[in-house]
């Protein structure tokens, strides 16, 4: 890959670095009480800005970056599954950042932490607001309010995502593929001792699941101005924005990479793209009661961050839209499962 591209490989969002990101549908929570993490329901799909310039809105080209389809109230985690090498990775809404609450920066910061480490963080359902919890990504249009960029600042300009990546520095790098180096050769030769054979690969983060529809061409049409969307927040649930081990001099001085995602509503992806939306998401009560699992994330060697006054202070987007008159059943305890103890067209940066 290129030195600063990002590119997309299906609906995987691949950051220098090695960095991957994919957008996951998910069950919305209640507004009340903590939860297990919700289940992955497939795959936003993700488009090109620049593929689209005809029927986009201007300031999304220039701004650059993706799109996604999200519906009204709709629920999302970020998967890093697959990324393969050491990355802190920035990730806001509306650039407001998701981990310290503070103003988008294109520095790495400790105090507070305002990125994720990788592959130890696998995923992230939300912003960092509580001690073990988190408070889930959910989609709400700009203008009422209802955003954490416009609770956190006053204002709503931005929406979306943002996502920027730094790699460790060159000599930290080298020092870790060495140690993986050797690693490697060292499980390689237990195996040959027991008898049996295989390869070695680096650790990588849990993959999430999901389907990858294939790209589709845009129509041609008029562009015009298109309904912004931002990210709010919904209910709690138990999930640890884990803490760097690391000394912040580890780091590149400078990001290798950074993309803006746009989040579409359904009616305008269909105008833009000539692509139909996904549908809309399941009834989260149909699902519980199938028997269908949740889940729990634990990882004994890694310390969780404080949370923040900014992002603690957020509320959810049932203050605006009203209550969620989404009937909840309480999944019972057998249906929460522990976890744990490419190619493509390059993606265009813009101004933003």
């Amino acid at each position: 890959m290129t030195e600063g591209t990002v590119r997309i490989d299906g609906n995987t969002l691949r950051l220098p670095g090695g960095v991957q990101v994919r957008f996951i549908r998910t069950l919305r929570l209640p507004e009340t009480g903590t939860h297990a993490l919700p289940p992955g329901l497939g795959e936003f799909p993700i488009r090109r800005v620049e593929d689209y310039a005809d029927t986009v809105p201007a300031e999304w080209r220039a701004r650059g970056g993706v799109m996604l389809p999200v519906y009204l109230r709709e629920a999302m985690w970020l998967s890093f599954g697959g990324t393969s090498e050491p990355a802190a990775l920035q990730v806001g809404v509306g650039k407001v950042c998701a981990v310290s609450g503070k103003p988008w920066s294109s520095r790495l910061t400790r105090d507070p932490q305002n990125y994720v480490v990788l592959p130890r963080q696998p995923w992230l359902d939300g912003i960092n607001s509580g001690k073990g919890t988190v408070r889930q990504f959910v989609a709400v249009p700009l203008g009422l309010g209802a955003t954490v960029e416009g609770q956190v600042t006053g204002e709503e300009v931005w929406g979306g995502v943002q996502l920027q990546s730094f790699p460790l520095n060159d000599r930290e790098l080298a020092a870790w593929r060495e140690a993986e180096r050797r690693r490697a050769e060292e499980r390689r030769e237990m195996t040959l001792s027991a008898g049996g054979y295989g390869a070695a690969f680096p650790m990588a983060a849990p993959a999430a699941p999901g389907a990858a529809p294939p790209p589709v061409g845009g129509v041609p049409g008029r562009p015009r101005s298109a309904p912004a969307m931002g990210l709010g927040v919904g209910g709690s649930m138990r999930q640890e924005v884990y803490r760097d081990d690391r000394p912040l001099k580890s780091w590149a001085k400078k990001p290798a990479g950074r993309v803006f995602v746009h989040l579409v509503t359904p009616p305008e992806w269909r105008r833009i793209t000539g692509e139909a939306p996904p549908p809309s998401p399941v009834d989260r009560a149909a699902y519980t009661r199938a028997g269908l699992p949740w889940f729990d994330y634990y990882d004994q060697d890694a310390t969780d961050l404080a949370p923040t006054d900014t992002l603690g202070s957020v509320q959810p987007v049932g203050d605006w839209l009203g209550d969620d008159h989404e009937p909840w059943q309480q999944p019972s305890p057998h249906q929460v499962k522990p976890l744990k103890d490419a190619p493509g067209k390059p993606v265009e940066d813009g101004d933003w």
